[in-house]
């Protein structure tokens, strides 16, 4: 059975960590006194009151979390987030509308890199902080992050870590308790962040911004400080830390973990979806930058490399990063740079889309299918290197892909319904449900999401919120199975 209170005690217990990631922020805001300060101080004490408020108000219904209680909390805790890091934004920017600010924390936590906001340069550093900031601590997930502590709060953190991590086959544990599993990811994730942070500062940014790049690079978000987004700074050496981190993120940090606890670099070269990854990234750079070349976008192959490399890298691992308009390059470019962010990056790492797992184990598939139509009786199973998939993981990934396909075509719908053109709400909505960012039409790179009505605006939150939580985990809650006894 359910216990609605039970799952309140938690979710208040988040609410209290994030009211103390505002620290973050609010700390910036103190040493560069900036005009949000007021405005953080405000947020943090209202979170405060209202975690504690859910705390105390059900304090006696804590116990070991059930299966159904982990959607329930996972889903509800990714709603109410969002609710409370939208009110700096909100209090420091009065002429924000509600659903715009929601828009910004969904799309900051969710690590999409959609935004409403322009101007961003005049923006307070505190603001822009903690838009980056989200991005860092919702690449992963917060609640890995939570996961890791739970122990210290008495209660079991299994069923979340099995809802929050994105892929097919979650139910591998890579140590014997979950706490340790949750915290051998983040200090694998935090090593990577400060390398990142310094390569960034080392490549010419100042201290400020290599922070927040590093956030929304490693969270694979794309949020920058800058309208310009990387055009700001046309540099190189800065692009190239971006690539080199972002290729980095877009694998599952699992693996990293496992090599680290085995001393050795074997296990990510043998994993097919690593190996798959950097194939069709390295193809489709290749394949763009001659593409480019050939219709005389850029003057020389190495420029069109360079701005190929970095924005298939970018739209590709779902992080949204761009240094030039490409919505202008030839239009197979954008739509074949859109496409691999629906899939590239591995399950594990925080990118979004379906993950690359999924994609072999349907390519599998299909090839299984069309040998047994040549030979009905033979014994075909699908393999992914050399371990079987068991027919359970191929029907889940089945009934994922379906279930995919209707809300790219569901949500699209709704959006032509409103009024917006084919270009943009289609690839909206991709780039909304697969956390990449921005897409084509209205909502390029030199544009955002600012011009939407309400209406859009919601379709396109609730659809960040599907993509990130892989649409089965909130799916499942409008089942009339799952509220059964």
């Amino acid at each position: 059975m359910l216990s609605p209170l039970a799952v309140v005690a938690l979710v208040g217990r988040f609410v209290l960590l994030f009211a103390l990631l505002m620290l973050v922020p609010l700390a910036f805001a103190v040493i560069g006194d900036d005009a949000a300060k007021g405005a953080f101080m405000t947020a943090t004490v209202l979170t405060l009151a209202a975690g504690a408020a859910m705390v105390v108000l059900a304090r006696r219904f804590r116990r070991e979390l059930q299966a159904r209680d982990g959607f329930v909390l996972v889903t509800l805790t990714w709603l109410l987030l969002p609710a409370f890091g939208a009110l700096p934004l909100l209090l420091a920017m009065p002429s924000l509308s509600v659903t715009d600010a929601y828009f910004e924390a969904m799309s900051s936590f969710t690590a999409t890199g959609a935004t409403a906001l322009s101007g961003l340069d005049a923006l307070p550093l505190s603001v822009n902080v903690w838009r980056c900031f989200l991005q860092l601590v919702g690449g992963l997930g917060i609640i890995v992050l939570a996961v890791a502590i739970l122990p210290l709060l008495g209660v079991g953190g299994t069923q979340l870590f099995k809802t929050e991590m994105p892929g097919p086959m979650k139910d591998q544990k890579l140590t014997p308790r979950i706490a340790e599993t949750a915290r051998g990811l983040w200090v694998i994730y935090f090593v990577f962040a400060v390398l990142c942070f310094f390569a960034y500062r080392l490549a010419g940014m100042n201290w400020a911004d290599a922070f927040m790049h590093m956030c929304t690079t490693m969270g694979l978000g794309g949020f920058s400080s800058h309208d310009l987004s990387y055009g700001y700074w046309d540099s190189p050496a800065i692009e190239a830390v971006a690539v080199v981190f972002m290729l980095l993120s877009g694998v599952s940090f699992a693996l990293y973990f496992l090599a680290w606890r085995q001393g050795s670099l074997r296990i990510l070269w043998c994993d097919v979806e690593v190996r798959s990854f950097y194939a069709v990234v390295i193809g489709a750079v290749l394949l763009i930058s001659v593409y480019l070349t050939v219709n005389g976008t850029y003057e020389s192959y190495p420029q069109a490399l360079r701005y190929s490399v970095f924005h298939v890298v970018s739209i590709a691992t779902t992080t949204g990063y761009a240094s030039a308009d490409y919505a202008q390059w030839p239009l197979f470019a954008p739509f074949l740079m859109l496409l691999l962010g629906c899939f590239a990056t591995c399950a594990g790492s925080t990118g979004g889309g379906i993950k690359m797992i999924r994609l072999l184990v349907l390519l599998k598939q299909a090839r299984r299918e069309l040998v047994r139509i040549v030979h009905p009786n033979v014994v075909n199973p699908v393999l992914i290197g050399r371990a079987v998939v068991n027919p359970k993981v191929i029907h889940s990934v089945l009934a994922f892909m379906m279930i995919y396909g209707a809300t790219l075509v569901t949500l699209t719908m709704l959006l032509l319904f409103s009024g917006l053109d084919v270009v943009t709400a289609f690839t909206a909505v991709v780039a909304c449900v697969n956390n990449i960012g921005p897409g084509l039409g209205n909502i390029g790179p030199v544009h955002n999401y600012g011009s939407f009505s309400d209406f859009q605006t919601w379709v396109c939150t609730f659809g960040m919120m599907l993509g990130r939580l892989e649409l089965l985990a909130v799916l499942v809650l409008f089942t009339r199975q799952f509220w059964r006894g």
